[in-house]
């Protein structure tokens, strides 16, 4: 298993150490907080290093037993990160909003997915047949499912990991993610509620360093998953004459020796 090597020097020179203000706090995340300096709590960087590892980990192994992630936030400062890493590894994302029941409701999803994609063949169809007002609406329509659906239009079942960045912003996608029995790897900042998070790293949630780190990570590990992963080999042409050879002899010397072997004896079996 191949996964990137992380140090705590990084993490630190990221500022995934530097929480939320002491009077933001959730009490429950103070296992993972290491102190607090300036009314600011200090993330336990041991924790999150070997958290982040266990992470990484859970990531590789779904990628090779070709498993997908949907990475979720709708926050501004890690909603084009997540986007990014997802379409350069070919998973899928959420990042504008989260509809409800996008896990639990795929019917009605779905529906919606399939309606996106008929705007978008109407409005590049050469002969549309409508008025520049239709277009405009329909474009229009197009846009506001695109900015919801489009990160998992390709989406054709529920994924096999959900990682979140800031627990606070997807509650929804959390709790449709528990009721499938998804597992949730997130990042969970010092205001952060860890409960019925599979796979926590506690850290920074807010600076976009912390954000790009966490992200380049997982990419580096979804990428030398699927390296890893044995190219199947090339099935035979059945449809050209490919000649199989058994001790060195083709199928057609075999049969016309059996041929000549079975005339012989029926010769020999004629002049006795």
């Amino acid at each position: 298993m191949k996964i990137p090597n992380v140090t705590i020097q990084q993490l630190l020179e990221a500022g995934v150490h530097l929480g939320h203000k002491t009077l933001r706090w959730n009490p429950k995340m103070k296992k993972y907080i290491f102190g607090k300096r300036d009314s600011i709590h200090i993330m336990d960087l041991t924790q999150t290093l070997e958290l982040t590892k266990v992470a990484l980990e859970k990531i590789y192994s779904t990628i090779t037993n070709n498993g997908k992630i949907l990475f979720v936030s709708t926050k501004k400062q890690a909603s084009e990160a997540i986007a990014e890493v997802a379409k350069e590894t070919d998973q899928y994302f959420v990042n504008y909003r989260w509809l409800g029941g996008m896990l639990t409701n795929w019917g009605t999803i779905s529906g919606s997915i399939k309606k996106m994609k008929k705007y978008e063949a109407d409005l590049v169809a050469e002969n549309r047949g409508f008025t520049k007002k239709e277009l405009l609406k329909m474009s229009v329509k197009k846009d506001k499912l695109e900015r919801s659906l489009g990160g998992i239009a390709e989406m054709k079942k529920t994924p096999d990991l959900v990682f979140i960045i800031d627990t606070n912003y997807e509650s929804l996608a959390i709790a449709e993610s528990v009721k499938l029995g998804i597992p949730i790897i997130a990042i969970l900042d010092s205001n952060s509620n860890p409960d019925n998070i599979d796979f926590p790293i506690p850290g920074n949630d807010d600076a976009r360093r912390s954000i790009d780190l966490y992200c380049n990570l997982i990419k580096e590990t979804i990428n030398n998953a699927k390296s890893s992963i044995p190219t199947p080999e090339p099935k035979k042409d059945t449809a050209q004459d490919i000649k199989e050879t058994i001790q060195g002899k083709t199928v057609q010397e075999i049969d016309r020796e059996k041929l000549e072997q079975k005339f012989s004896k029926d010769k020999k079996e004629t002049l006795n």
